[in-house]
């Protein structure tokens, strides 16, 4: 109240020095120019505002309002218009459009509080003002023409209370500026963010001035180092989103363990929170902040030491594959290269995810599980069949043809095996060494066949009917380029597979041999001699019956029926 009373008589001064300057009219010429000179000591830094803001506590509002206070001083300059000199007419003119224009700019209303997005207010506000308003950049601007006065200007010396409380202005500002930070992915606090960034700019270059300055001459909050304290809160604001993923992302519930649905919430809230950055941060930054880079690295950050936490940790290889995946495929192609990210973040300045020696423990854990896995697939598989075989267990027909599914089962899982390791692991000799494993297969195979043909079961041509079908759908995998055998392998299991193929041809030839032993008896008589077209073609006929019997075997795995019969001749003509 002392301090409204006190400007309030500074007011009444300054008018009463108004009036009596413009009460000059009828005065000599020398009384004037004394009132002239005393009009320009009156202090500029005190503002006619200060009268307004003393209504609120004066007993006579009405007589301090707007209005009245135009009429009053209207009425006193109202004199220019009274006999006397027209030069101090002229000069009452000025000052009159002077107080006008001091008055007119005054805007008695009220702001709304704690609005949500500074905005451009009718009236000056003060320091506490602008904070209310969010208007950080102002309120910034504010502090440091307090700052300039009390520690720059020569105009005397500063009291210890008045910096005391700049100081604390200082920290309220400071305190208000995290708050706009911590909030920044919040749709309602972007207009706040950008005063905020506004303000730290300003408050950089005023950091560098006083750097120049001896540390005694500072004010003591400087340096407020307001730029390493955005980038602090960065970093503690993206390591609190990824750490509270888990309950911000629920499409992950299908997923099987634990592991694989933290990693999963954690990566999508990567992209998630990238794309926001890239959406609508991006333009609340100056270009300095470089703030798509500084986002990114941040949250590669914190998806990386989660991801080293995890990776040193006992985890199953089912998790283990996983995590490879998002290291190798999701990461780098569904989050880095997503379209709207790959124009503004350089993937490759970030590094790797896990250090190479997490990452080789990594490797090597999922390779020996895809080995054994690769290696128990084909054991059981093969055991089942051969079981069938001992049971004497007819194979199946499809489409009128003989056929078993140890092929169909073994080879889709062995190929995706071998493609997945290629792609994870990136080494092509891993892949190569698993395949390694369908010729120790195919061997067995081969064993295994040999006995079979020893036995004396009826199903036994029908079973091997069954596998020739197999035998040729292993050589077309064998063959085909885009497979990444070793050549050794591949020479070794073609030649297995040749053997397989001839010990099912020798075991139908040798049948079809004893079968056509009558004919061979005219072979070399003088029948032969005489007539050898009609035995020829007697044999050529009755071992085209035979082939007939073959009508259950796919066409791909016949020979020519003429070349066929014709081997068979040409062996008996030999024998």
């Amino acid at each position: 109240l002392s301090e409204n009373l006190e400007e309030y008589k500074k007011s009444e001064e300054i008018c009463e020095e108004i009036i009596g300057i413009e009460g000059i009219g009828d005065e000599e010429p020398k009384e004037q120019r004394q009132k002239q000179k005393h009009k320009m000591k009156i202090p500029k830094n005190i503002k006619m505002k200060n009268i307004i803001k003393h209504r609120k506590n004066s007993k006579s509002e009405a007589a301090l309002s707007p209005e009245a206070l135009l009429v009053d001083l209207d009425t006193i300059e109202g004199i220019a218009d009274s006999p006397g000199d027209p030069e101090v007419g002229c000069q009452k003119q000025k000052i009159r459009i002077k107080i006008s224009e001091k008055i007119k700019i005054l805007d008695f209303k009220k702001w709304q509080k704690n609005s949500k997005s500074p905005g451009t207010p009718s009236v000056e506000l003060d320091f506490n003002g602008n904070l209310e308003q969010n208007r950080l950049a102002e309120a910034q601007q504010q502090l440091v023409k307090a700052e300039e006065r009390l520690f720059v200007s020569k105009e005397g010396g500063r009291a210890e209370d008045e910096e005391d409380k700049l100081h604390m202005d200082y920290e309220i500002f400071v305190l208000h500026l995290r708050l706009a930070i911590n909030d920044s992915f919040s749709e309602d606090n972007q207009e706040t963010l950008k005063s905020a960034l506004t303000s730290i700019l300003k408050e950089e270059a005023q950091d560098r001035r006083w750097m120049e300055v001896a540390v005694d001459q500072r004010p003591v909050w400087r340096p407020t180092r307001c730029r390493q304290i955005h980038d602090t809160l960065l970093q503690t604001t993206v390591e609190e989103r990824m750490k509270n993923a888990d309950e911000q992302e629920n499409k992950a519930d299908m997923l099987s363990t634990s592991l694989k649905r933290e990693v999963f919430r954690m990566g999508k809230q990567v992209q998630k929170d990238l794309l926001t950055v890239v959406r609508n941060l991006r333009e609340r930054y100056p270009p300095d902040f470089d703030i798509c880079r500084t986002y990114a690295q941040l949250y590669h950050k914190a998806f990386s030491t989660r991801l080293q936490e995890l990776a040193r940790s006992k985890i199953s290889s089912e998790d283990c594959f996983y995590i490879l995946s998002w290291i190798v495929e999701y990461y780098p192609k569904d989050v880095l290269k997503h379209k709207e990210l790959e124009e503004h973040i350089n993937s490759s300045s970030l590094g790797p995810l896990l250090p190479e020696e997490d990452f080789k423990r990594l490797e090597e854990q999922y390779f020996s599980y895809k080995e054994n896995e690769i290696r128990n697939w084909l054991s059981n598989a093969f055991d089942k069949e051969v079981k069938k075989w001992s049971d004497g267990i007819e194979p199946e027909l499809m489409d009128g043809y003989y056929f078993n599914n140890l092929a169909v089962d073994v080879l889709p899982l062995v190929d995706g095996a071998v493609k997945d390791v290629n792609t994870l692991l990136s080494c092509e000799n891993k892949a190569r060494s698993l395949l390694k494993q369908l010729d120790s297969f195919l061997l067995s195979y081969k064993t295994s066949l040999e006995e079979l043909v020893k036995r004396k079961q009826e199903n036994i041509p029908k079973t091997l009917t069954a596998n020739l079908v197999n035998i040729y759908q292993f050589r077309d995998y064998v063959q085909k380029p885009e497979h990444p055998f070793s050549e050794d392998t591949r020479t070794a299991c073609l030649s297995t597979l040749a053997d397989l193929k001839n010990i099912c041809h020798k075991y139908f030839l040798s049948r079809i041999h004893t079968e056509l032993k009558p004919l061979y008896r005219k072979l070399w008589t003088q029948v032969w001699f005489t007539g050898h077209c009609e035995v020829v073609e007697e044999l050529v006929k009755a071992l085209e019956n035979k082939i007939d019997n073959f009508k259950e075997l796919k066409s791909v795995c016949r020979e020519v029926r003429t070349t066929f019969a014709a081997n068979v001749i040409s062996d008996s003509l030999i024998t």
